[in-house]
């Protein structure tokens, strides 16, 4: 399983994400150090990709 590499700061992360995926709030991209998990899963839910799926597509960003 891959493990999710925050390049970069976050927020510009959200902001790249955010325009692959319209529908997402900051509510869903809410990132806090040691919860991964959490925001993949609620990332997970709204586009309906696998975990591994969302961490190789974040860490390509």
């Amino acid at each position: 399983m891959d493990k999710l590499e925050l390049k970069g700061g976050w927020n510009e992360l959200k902001g790249k994400i955010k325009q692959a995926y319209g529908d997402l709030t900051d509510d869903d991209l809410a990132h806090e150090e040691g919860k991964d998990d959490e925001t993949l899963g609620r990332l997970q839910q709204k586009t309906g990709k696998t975990r591994d799926e969302l961490v190789k597509w974040i860490n390509s960003l």
